[in-house]
């Protein structure tokens, strides 16, 4: 589901809201999760699941698998995402 779908559905259940205000809305909430991530905070939504940040560590012999030259990658940062027990039982009960 894509942003603007997103809007539209809420927009549907709540007819007495503006889409630019349900915009509104959808950015604070995607901005508050971005700031924490960046200051290395996990965040939890209860029912839903667990945003957070896992370091990657830095591995001095990789290569490249086209040319088989070997290349240094760098420690990096990524998200990782954990479903909450109720939104697994929610998607695996069909």
């Amino acid at each position: 589901m894509l942003k603007p779908e997103l809007i539209q559905e809420l927009r549907k259940k709540h007819s007495n809201l503006k889409s630019s205000q349900i915009s509104n809305v959808i950015g604070i909430i995607f901005s508050a999760i971005e700031e924490s991530l960046i200051k290395n905070q996990p965040i939890e939504i209860r029912n839903f699941g667990r945003f957070s940040i896992k370091e990657i560590k830095e591995r001095h012999n990789a290569r490249n698998p086209k040319t088989l030259e070997i290349i240094y990658v760098p420690k990096r940062k990524k998200v990782s995402f954990k479903t909450s027990k109720h939104l697994k039982e929610l998607i695996n009960s069909e």
